[in-house]
């Protein structure tokens, strides 16, 4: 499939490795400008130079902190004095702490609601100008599972997250008349390093081996499986790219068929 995003500009926060690079580099492949980010300079010169090596195409690299909104102006003008144009973004950060209601203080639920809501929230209207522009744009919230069935110990995700997916879905109908995209993708249990210190912490607090933890939540996936991020990166840039032109408002769940939920 032919994804029309050759020479377009792309966006993609939190991409040093994981989640966030394997749509960056879905991206790349198909010719795209990608602009990657992350907190790590080291860590993102290493991503763009592998996508570089592994594609040819032109990757911009910066270093951003998502909970901090000057830091996000930044690179939202660093693209664009580079290359005069936003065609699409990638809303993404790293997830808050597990814990249970009681494990968390007034500042911990403060600086996820920085890092997770309010971070959509700055970068789409950072971008918004510049999508205008140029007649039009996709955005693309990555979030979890957890915003249609809650996930035990991640409660700040589930709640922060379920804002975004709202927040996406009331974005769609206000941006439509401008040919302005916004979709949400659901990731389930993808093989990242964020899953890997998830299945630490439970395997820790259960008292079983991490190798358990993972056998047990395989039996629970109907593909039997943990994902990739390189099936991940297909979805998401297919969700961003002109082949998908008339989707917007969507919350896609990539999940192996784990969640139960019918809508």
């Amino acid at each position: 499939m032919d994804l029309q995003i050759e020479g377009k500009v792309f966006m993609v926060a939190a991409s040093s490795k994981g989640l966030g690079f394997g749509i960056a580099r879905e991206l790349a492949k198909n010719g795209a400008i990608v602009c990657i980010a992350s907190r790590t300079k080291t860590d993102i010169e290493k991503a763009a130079e592998n996508l570089r090596k592994e594609t040819g195409a032109t990757i911009h690299t910066s270093v951003f902190d998502a909970a901090n909104s000057e830091s996000i102006k930044n690179w939202i003008n660093e693209v664009e004095t580079a290359f005069e144009r936003i065609d699409g973004l990638v809303v993404n950060a790293g997830g808050p702490p597990p814990g249970n209601f009681e494990d968390f203080t007034d500042d911990d639920w403060l600086a996820a609601f920085n890092l997770t809501l309010m971070s959509a929230v700055r970068l789409i209207r950072g971008v918004l100008p510049a999508m205008r522009t140029g007649g039009g744009g996709s955005i693309l919230t990555v979030t979890s599972m957890s915003v249609k069935e809650p996930i035990n110990r991640l409660l700040l995700s589930n709640v922060l997250r379920s804002g975004v997916t709202s927040l996406v879905k009331s974005l769609s109908n206000e941006f439509a008349s401008e040919n302005i995209r916004v979709n949400n993708l659901m990731p389930g249990r993808i093989d990242t390093d964020r899953v890997k210190s998830l299945d630490n912490s439970n395997a820790e607090k259960s008292g079983i081996s991490v190798a358990e933890i993972k056998s047990k939540n395989e039996a629970t996936i109907p593909l039997g499986r943990y994902g990739n991020i390189e099936e991940f990166g297909k979805t998401g840039a297919f969700l961003l790219s002109p082949a998908a032109s008339y989707i917007t408002g969507v919350s896609l769940a990539v999940d192996g068929g784990i969640m139960k939920t019918v809508w």
